[in-house]
């Protein structure tokens, strides 16, 4: 019998990546956060309305999309790529820039598909921590870090799990400092922080940044997300791509969506409402927390943070235990006022306060 094939070092040596566990549907899903309340009554619309047989049975056109898309975040249809979901573009710029060895500077912790999608091309992830106790953006460790076989830096601003965001100022010094190196920031949490990088794109050409409609929008299901930077870098990042990554109804649900900005609006005037509430009452509860940008607080609960998420879990409520990258942590989302009001009471009940 032949021997089975054997994978690449670099596929080997990774640690896999475990997925939510199946089921979260039943629970309040204040892990992953997602948007709590769903996606925009036009996005359901689209999904009801716009398949038939024609539709489905031919492939996917994108230009109206990188146009309508590219005018949505401010830069032209030829400076965008559709990816499906953020995950796939931080996919295409590791494939685009990085080469085995190069290395990729990931401040940590942060989105886990950085580390991922940097080992899967053969890159070394080179980690610099958030400065603790307060997990402030460690900016002169970073610009320290940039070297020789530097070829990309990905940054999450609101990063996850953390809450914290990068400054303009700071954004602009590592980008002067990134030569001859892709920068990436990922700004999945725009939304619900309000300021962005985008643009800096003209005057840096090595500024990468990507955004999601998992979040805000609702639409983590159907996986659509968008990456914008100058002409050139687009034209390389997507030779590397796959031409048909996203499918035609993911594609007209996000353009719906984008049709519907109140929603999205309301959503998060609500969530930044709740979060407030949030965080009076873990002070309250004399639980100690991060200040948060996004729709997300990490929060402290020590060893008991294990016991904390079973025991909200038995009570019908899902929420993440951060302990391996912050001891003692654990991160929820937060959701409109009614659902974080059902937390909180919860989370009361757990802690026996």
């Amino acid at each position: 019998m032949p021997r089975p094939p054997t994978p690449r070092r670099a596929v080997r040596e990774m640690d896999p990546y475990n997925p939510p566990l199946e089921g979260r549907g039943e629970k309040l899903r204040l892990d992953f956060n997602e948007n709590v309340a769903g996606c925009s009554p036009k996005v359901l619309d689209v999904l009801r309305t716009a398949a038939s047989r024609g539709f489905v049975a031919t492939y996917p056109e994108y230009a109206e999309a990188r146009r309508r898309l590219g005018a949505h975040l401010g830069v032209d249809a030829d400076q965008v790529i559709i990816g499906a979901g953020t995950d796939e573009v931080i996919n295409a710029v590791m494939h685009a820039y990085v080469d085995p060895g190069d290395e990729v500077i990931i401040p940590t912790p942060s989105f886990s598909m950085f580390k991922f999608y940097a080992q899967l091309v053969g890159g070394v992830p080179v980690s610099v921590p958030y400065r603790q106790p307060d997990l402030g953006f460690p900016v002169s460790e970073l610009l320290a870090a940039i070297g020789k076989r530097t070829r990309a830096i990905c940054i999450a601003s609101p990063n996850n799990p953390t809450g914290g965001v990068l400054g303009r100022e700071q954004a602009e010094q590592i980008l002067g400092a990134a030569n001859d190196c892709a920068v990436l920031i990922d700004e999945a949490y725009f939304d619900f922080h309000g300021e962005t990088v985008v643009g800096l794109i003209e005057d840096w050409p090595n500024l990468f940044v990507a955004r999601t409609f998992s979040k805000a929008y609702g639409m983590a299901g159907l996986r659509v997300g968008v990456l914008a930077s100058q002409l050139g870098n687009i034209a390389i990042a997507r030779k590397g791509q796959s031409p048909y990554g996203v499918n035609s109804l993911a594609i007209r649900c996000a353009l719906a969506a984008i049709e519907d900005e109140g929603y999205v609006r309301e959503y998060v005037r609500q969530v930044l409402q709740a979060r407030e509430l949030l965080c009076a009452a873990l002070e309250e509860l004399q639980v100690r927390y991060w200040p948060s940008r996004a729709n997300f607080v990490l929060f402290e609960v020590g060893d008991a943070a294990a016991e904390v998420c079973d025991a909200l879990s038995d009570r019908g409520i899902l929420i993440r235990n951060q302990s391996r990258h912050i001891p003692g942590a654990v991160r929820v989302t937060v959701g409109p006022l009614e659902v974080t009001v059902r937390f909180i009471a919860a989370l009361r009940e757990v802690l026996g306060r």
